[in-house]
């Protein structure tokens, strides 16, 4: 059987998702495409599978034109899945702090990057964009299921990491300690800003060291998401 209305029920659940709101309530999101679902498969973490291509395996058939309707990309994937958002893990030793990052293609690449470079978790600072925006998770090229990820007051959370005996760096433009000067530090967190402002001066206060990417002085700043990228490839590189 196919469904080939637009004002079915299922369809109608499927399209709300696109809404954040809808999103949260229910604990469900959207992936697009093959090779999303197939990391998104490894982690068991699919609910139902949509398809306008009967040779393809899925638990609903429909029209092109719902897949269109559902689909947030011009060119349209055969298959669609409906997830179940992410469970929180528990912290390890290695962790990435992201304060205020607003843009869902940086999110994605800094994903992609905390994957390749072994850091255990991201926490995302309650002003981030949307973990499950659409584009975050595309971006992400389906590291998104590979690490934990949770979203926290970063005041609080700062400070029961200092507690637990976490070293807190902070990331500056300027003036900051080389990377390669913080080897062999068992439990850290690294924190990234927002892309225009940085990190927050009431986050950057509670840190314990500082550190910054050496530049030429043609270039005043570098994207946040090649920043991040190139931090956490120096602390993979010396450990």
């Amino acid at each position: 059987m196919i469904i080939t209305s637009l004002t079915n029920s299922h369809v109608k659940e499927w399209v709300k998702l696109n809404d954040k709101k809808y999103r949260d309530q229910t604990g469900l999101f959207i992936i697009e495409g093959e090779h999303l679902i197939k990391e998104a498969e490894k982690k068991n973490c699919i609910k139902e599978i949509i398809s306008c291509d009967q040779s393809l395996p899925a638990d609903f058939y429909v029209t092109e034109e719902i897949i269109k309707k559902i689909s947030k990309q011009v060119s349209i994937a055969k298959r669609i899945a409906i997830c179940f958002k992410k469970l929180e893990e528990d912290l390890q030793n290695k962790i990435l702090i992201l304060d205020g990052i607003q843009d869902p293609g940086n999110l994605g690449t800094i994903i992609r990057s905390a994957v390749a470079f072994e850091f255990d978790s991201i926490v995302l600072s309650e002003d981030s964009v949307d973990l499950y925006n659409d584009k975050v998770i595309r971006a992400s090229e389906g590291m998104f299921f590979h690490i934990n990820i949770m979203r926290k007051n970063l005041t609080e959370f700062l400070n029961t990491l200092n507690v637990q005996g976490y070293t807190l760096i902070g990331t500056k433009i300027q003036d900051g300690e080389k990377i390669e000067s913080l080897k062999n530090i068992e439990k850290i967190a690294i924190i990234m800003g927002n892309e225009g402002q940085g990190v927050k001066p009431n986050i950057l206060e509670k840190c314990h060291h500082y550190v910054s990417i050496p530049m030429s002085s043609n270039c005043e700043s570098l994207n946040v998401g090649v920043a991040t990228s190139i931090i956490l490839y120096e602390m993979f590189k010396n450990k």
